[in-house]
């Protein structure tokens, strides 16, 4: 296991100690007793400075992006709690296979269907990508999140800093993909870091593990520029899915809550039922089907020429392989699915499933995306007609349209959940019929646990119970850091876990509220140094920090303001 704090002044420190505590040993005097005490408190101290030293890079490196402090701070935490399986040549090779075959053994159960032709809605089409300027690339590569491939000759980090010498030579390889419609073989391919999906399971099983796939930062360069074009031109010609808010500007999981719970309290506040359903898609990125993909492309989307040429060329010939330490399999041909770790991946998915909103509407059920999270939901009122069997035709359609591009529905995993708040609820309107057995009282929709009450209690449990913990665990560190660096580190592990989604909490109980406020109250003793019954409102005013519940006034207002000023996704726009 790798000693973040073995350095030149430590392991100095530790010999000088070791040295003395031999010295004492040896003659049992009480002079020696005294010089390996003092030798003791100077390696303490220069482990202390390497651990203050250490931890301020790290958070001033990553300052600016939140979930990517947490990640790091998170890793040295949780050292001496990971185990893994002992890493070998074979080792990684039984987890390509095993990554390979999942997804092999899934496209099998299924068969292709021939893919009809559709309308192109562009107005104008998309032939040819766009010569890059120099200036935008290295805007673009400064921009540019510092990771890549193990396999990269240069790291990463000394890449973007001398990227602006090397950026004329990058530039000619750039615009000469996209003018040609080719994509260098060397940007294809993709290594795989096995990570266990959760501490305690299983080390020996690849079931077990997430593969987190990593590409070569030039290809995230030249991804980038396709991106930005890409994008503009769906935008201008509302190409994009109105309920999908997956990587899209100015959505987020926020505003798909706050869209589906007001058109759910509406609905209930009208004396109706709501049975909401959570589709759940295994591995929906891995099993993409190609020519489906360069089908959605050309006739919804309207590319074609060299551009679906570099598409098809971005595609095709995609290789990867699993690294585990030193050791690693060899290159394996991946011939379906976009990669998870890309910038285009998100993106070309959402265009692969945009068939699916016209099947919902067809069949009048209301529904939400958030890349290949899928929710639908329907009102049951007898007397308007509305019934599951409205519902459990549209699933049926969209299993079947799903099964014939590839993607596979984990029915096991789906989940559903009636909302019925009426004192006086009709019977027939709480029997969810075939439904009846993946029905539950609690649901995790993005992030956000639902109950079938609406009143969130599991969810502000939840908050406060991983609040709480992290906060335990950050007290490990606070010697270690300097009241800045812990104020940083306090917002990216605890502050954005009270704020995430707090919108939805509007109108909950001023109980639910109370505990909410107690782990603020908590999280601000504990950076000031307060005693447990100091006053708290003049610590939270020195802070600046708002008070729970108006903090949720606050985001409800923020909301509120950025969909007058266009800068809300259309869904919520038509709410106002």
């Amino acid at each position: 296991m790798v000693n973040l704090w073995s350095t030149d002044a430590t392991r100095a420190a530790r010999r000088t100690c070791r040295r003395y505590e031999r010295q004492w040993k040896k003659d049992n005097l009480h002079v020696s007793l005294i010089a390996l005490r003092d030798s003791w408190k100077s390696y303490q101290e220069a482990v202390r400075s390497t651990k203050f030293a250490y931890y301020s890079d790290l958070i001033s490196l990553n300052s600016n992006n939140p979930r990517v402090l947490y990640t790091a701070i998170n890793s040295v935490l949780k050292l001496n709690d990971h185990h893994v399986v002992q890493a070998s040549a074979k080792m990684c090779d039984e987890f390509c296979d095993f990554f390979i075959g999942k997804v092999a053994a899934l496209r099998a159960t299924m068969s292709r269907a021939p893919v009809c032709g559709h309308s192109v809605t562009a107005i104008r089409g998309l032939v040819a990508f766009q010569q890059i300027s120099l200036n935008d690339l290295i805007k673009i590569a400064g921009k540019a999140k510092p990771s890549g491939s193990p396999d990269e000759v240069m790291p990463t980090r000394f890449f973007k800093e001398v990227f602006s010498v090397v950026a004329p030579l990058i530039l000619h390889i750039i615009n000469m993909s996209l003018s040609s419609g080719i994509v260098p073989d060397d940007c294809k391919k993709a290594v795989i870091q096995p990570l266990l999906k959760k501490p305690g399971l299983d080390a020996s099983l690849a079931a077990n593990y997430r593969p987190i796939l990593k590409l070569p930062f030039l290809s995230k360069v030249l991804e980038k520029c396709v991106y930005h074009q890409l994008l503009v031109f769906m935008d201008e010609n509302a190409i994009f899915e109105t309920f999908q808010s997956g990587f899209r500007a100015l959505h987020s999981t926020e505003t798909a809550l706050v869209r589906v719970l007001s058109d759910i309290y509406l609905a209930t506040d009208s004396g109706n039922s709501v049975l909401l359903l959570l589709l759940d898609l295994t591995a929906a990125f891995d099993t993409i089907d190609h020519e489906v993909l360069l089908h959605r492309l050309h006739h919804y989307v309207g590319i074609s020429g060299l551009a679906l040429e570099w598409f098809r060329s971005y595609l095709t010939n995609r290789k990867m392989c699993v690294r585990m330490g030193s050791y690693s399999s060899e290159y394996s041909d991946l011939p379906w699915g976009v990669p998870q770790g890309s910038i285009l991946g998100p993106l070309l998915f959402s265009v692969y499933i945009l068939p699916l909103g016209d099947i919902s509407r067809e069949l009048g059920v209301q529904f939400h995306l958030y890349a290949d999270d899928c929710q639908l939901y329907l009102p049951l009122n007898t007397s308007s007609g509305l019934s599951i069997s409205i519902l459990t035709n549209c699933l049926r359609e969209i299993k079947t349209w799903m099964s014939e591009i590839f993607l596979s529905l984990n029915d096991h995993k789906t989940e559903a959940i009636l909302f019925a708040l009426s004192i006086q609820c009709d019977s027939s309107l709480t029997d969810c019929g075939s439904f009846n057995s993946q029905l539950t009282t609690s649901v995790t929709n993005l992030g956000v646990k639902l109950d079938s009450t609406l009143n969130f209690d599991t969810h502000i449990n939840g908050v406060i119970s991983s609040s709480l913990f992290h906060l335990h665990r950050l007290s490990k560190i606070k010697p270690f850091l300097s009241r800045c660096d812990l104020e940083t580190v306090v917002h990216a592990f605890i502050t954005v876990r009270l704020d995430y989604c707090n919108s939805v909490l509007f109108g909950v109980s001023k109980g639910s509220i109370a505990s909410l406020q107690m782990v603020q109250n908590a999280v601000a003793r504990f950076l000031e140094g307060r005693r447990k019954y100091d006053h708290i409102t003049p610590v939270l005013a020195e802070l600046h920090w708002l008070p729970t519940d108006v903090r949720i006034r606050f985001k409800i207002l923020l909301l509120v303001f950025k969909t007058l000023n266009g800068l809300a996704p259309p869904y919520l726009v038509s709410l106002l």
